[in-house]
């Protein structure tokens, strides 16, 4: 039985649509790979887990104490923790109202060799309750590790 040439055409139209389609999705989804900002809390940055010279977010707590300020520019520079592992942040620019030591923040920016941050973006948690889902999340998990290597060294 042979196909009707009308039928042949609508089916080698969408054929080509559907393949224009998966194409621009698949080459999208590069470009995004790319751009994706994965984050990573201080444990697993202290662990080499996040790659050099990419852009990545990291979070954590701001270490009491650790907030230095440049006098003759907008440089700062703190130590974000997630109580297991410290990173070093090098920032400049105007800091949120709500940045603190000792309150939650996220961080975009690269990582650079000598293991520290250098933060194109400094995000605070916008109120006293909130706090970042991945923050809280790293917090957590820094804990749990803890709690585990404590039972391992108890006798």
């Amino acid at each position: 039985m042979a196909m009707h040439p009308q039928r042949k055409q609508r089916l080698m139209i969408i054929i080509f649509i559907l393949l224009a389609a998966s194409l621009a999705a698949g080459l999208l989804g590069y470009a995004l790979k790319e751009n994706i900002n994965l984050f990573y809390p201080p444990a697993e940055i202290a662990a080499g887990k996040a790659p050099v010279g990419k852009s990545i977010r990291a979070g954590g707590m701001v270490k009491e104490g650790s907030i230095q300020r440049a006098t003759d520019s907008l440089k700062i520079r703190f130590v974000v923790t997630d109580y297991s592992a410290e990173v070093t942040v090098e920032y400049e620019g105007i800091l949120p109202d709500l940045f603190a030591e000792g309150e939650g923040v996220v961080v975009s920016g690269q990582l650079a060799e000598d293991g520290d941050f250098y933060a194109s973006e400094v995000l605070a948690k916008h109120d006293e309750t909130y706090m970042p889902p991945e923050v809280s999340d790293a917090l957590k998990n820094s804990a749990a590790q803890r709690a585990e290597l404590e039972k391992k060294d108890t006798p």
